[in-house]
């Protein structure tokens, strides 16, 4: 009997559970990582008033986690402070805020963010996606199209935008 073929499949099988467990290994890092940092900026944000990006922080971590009531509650503390910091990190904190709403199904709340967004930041490529994004669930196409091409003037390469904005244009122009 030959015995290379088993020892191969052996070595093929314990290359395949290391790639795996590489992998599983650096999810708990990560998991682990923003937990800690979850908890550190939880416990920081209890006791006293914390910074606008520690509130952006938190904000964006509830995001991941899908707890959009707490993390629209922790950007809008950060928009609060909008006056005593200058306004250079904004534009994110809108998008942010723009995107919990969005998932929240609140079409014109996110809007209006992404808008405030534009205001701080006009060439925030994501913004115009997500803005675009927004007015298709609105049902809003024309508007959607020209968020899309706006995020092309500023981002040619765009691939979201290039491929949403052809749907649009397919919506709007009905084929013959």
């Amino acid at each position: 009997m030959d015995s290379t073929l088993p020892v191969l499949y052996l070595l093929i099988l314990l290359i395949l559970l290391s790639v795996a467990g590489i992998f599983v290994i650096r999810q708990i890092t990560k998991t682990r990582k923003t937990e800690i940092q979850l908890s550190n900026l939880k416990s920081k944000l209890t006791k006293e008033q914390g910074t606008i990006d520690e509130y952006y922080q938190l904000g964006s971590i509830f995001l991941e986690k899908k707890l959009y009531s707490q993390a629209t509650e922790l950007l809008q503390k950060a928009v609060k402070l909008k006056s005593s910091e200058s306004s250079e990190s904004f534009a994110k904190i809108y998008n942010a805020l723009g995107f919990s709403y969005f998932a929240k199904d609140q079409y014109d709340i996110a809007i209006r963010q992404y808008k405030e967004a534009l205001k701080i930041d006009p060439n925030y490529v994501t913004v115009y996606n997500n803005l675009g994004h927004a007015y298709e669930k609105k049902k809003l196409t024309a508007q959607a199209l020209e968020a899309y091409e706006s995020a092309l003037k500023c981002d040619p390469k765009n691939d979201t935008a290039k491929r949403r904005a052809e749907s649009m244009r397919k919506r709007l122009i009905p084929s013959s």
